[in-house]
Order: structure tokens, then sequence, then C-alpha cells
């Protein structure tokens, strides 16, 4: 297997990370906030390394999300694969998700030096894009959110797919829906910010997973794993 470069490191701690981070403050660091069963991790991982070994000047922190969870709250990571580029500790840039151009092109623009004002209006752009659409009133969001949650028998609102979560609660939640032999849909919700906020709402319930049967909601991993071990859960679906 070939070497990683000199400035690539895998973190093994926080005080690891705070003394990598704090060699040189005027360094361009790319964090890689991965986990080892996110598939979409693994390509990115390769993108990584290509880009600590193209630019040898960065440095490359890779911290595995789960294993190093103060560093992910403190960096608020919720999914993987998470992004993060800074200059000493100053924040120049985020990305969600396995996007490698836009990866490679915002390391390309900060290692250029200082005059990186126009990236942040690259990756605004985005983003600002649904800005466009008629915004939704309150009303049509939560009939909009009923017709989801009914959309079939059992729906899960999760963080990614379910060949691809995106993070561990809701790969976990998969597979002990899958283990039970329990059919149902899925939603991302990172992939709709007004469904995450709203259902975060309407179910009063701030977190994800959330899983719903028979467009009632029901709880997260910790519920849905109690109802499993008191046979509830197959009570519900019967």
């Amino acid at each position: 297997m070939a070497q990683n470069p000199a400035n690539f490191h895998e973190v093994q701690s926080p005080e690891h990370f705070q003394s990598l981070l704090s060699e040189d403050l005027n360094r361009v660091s790319l964090i890689n906030f991965w986990a080892p069963w996110a598939e979409p991790c693994k390509q990115m991982n390769e993108v990584v390394v290509e880009l600590a070994k193209k630019y040898p000047q960065i440095l490359v922190l890779q911290v595995e999300a789960e294993t190093q969870s103060d560093i992910s709250e403190s960096f608020e990571v919720e999914a993987v694969p998470t992004f993060v580029i800074l200059r000493g500790h100053t924040l120049l840039g985020r990305i969600s998700g396995a996007d490698a151009p836009a990866l490679t092109e915002a390391i390309a623009t900060h290692v250029r030096g200082p005059s990186s004002i126009s990236p942040q209006s690259h990756t605004d752009r985005a983003p600002a894009a649904p800005s466009f659409a008629p915004q939704e009133s309150p009303e049509e969001l939560n009939e909009r959110l009923r017709k989801l949650m009914n959309q079939d028998k059992v729906v899960l609102f999760m963080k990614g797919s379910p060949d691809q979560p995106r993070c561990g609660f809701s790969r976990r939640i998969v597979d002990l829906l899958r283990t039970q032999g329990v059919e149902f849909s899925s939603f991302d919700i990172l992939s709709d910010e007004s469904v995450r906020q709203g259902l975060k709402v309407l179910n009063n319930w701030p977190t994800f997973p959330q899983l719903i049967i028979n467009g009632e909601f029901v709880g997260g991993l910790d519920v849905v794993k109690e109802m499993v071990d008191n046979g509830e859960l197959k009570e519900m679906l019967a």
C-alpha cells in the first residue's frame, strides 16, 4: 500500500488535532470528517490523499467523525463526509457531501492566496438558487410534510439514503429496520432544509432520524430500539 504524504495525518485525539493545527497558523488546513461505513467517504478519502500530494504546503487532517466526536461536535458536523477548510483557526470554507470538484476547486482557490473572497460567493451561489422558488407558507409546508409522512405505511426521515446513510444514527436505524424485515420508504432531510426544520416543529422532536408509521411520528433510534425489544414495533406493523 502506498505511503501517505508527509502533510497527511490521521487524528488520534483532540490534543493531537490541536497540536497539528497550531504548528503553523498561516497554513491552509483541510479537515476531512469521515466514517468507515459510509461508501461516499471511501471515494472522497482517495481524493483527499491526492490533494495532499498535489499541495504539500497544506495540512490535511483525517478525522473519523464518530470516534473523535468532540472534534466533530466542535465543528457541528452532522453528516459524513464533511470537509472544513481553515487558515490557522479561521474558517475559509465548508463542503458537505461527496463533491470532489467543489473540494478540489476550493483547495486550489485558497492555496493561491488570501485574495480568496470570490470563492465564498462561489459557494454561496448554489444554496441561494432555491430562493427563486415561491416561499412556502407554514400551512403549505405542514401539508407537504403530512403528505411525505403518509407516502407509505412506514417512512424514515434520515440523513442520506438507506444504502448511503450519512450519519451513524441513520445507519443504525436502517440496519435495525432491515433486520426486523420492515419495508419502508425514506426521505433525505439533508436535501430539503424546510422539511428538516418543519419536522422538528411538527413532531416536537429536535433530532434525526425520525420514524413515521401510519402517518404518525413514532420516535428516533432509541425509541425504535426499545419498541423492537418489547415487541411493540411488531404489534404496530401487524
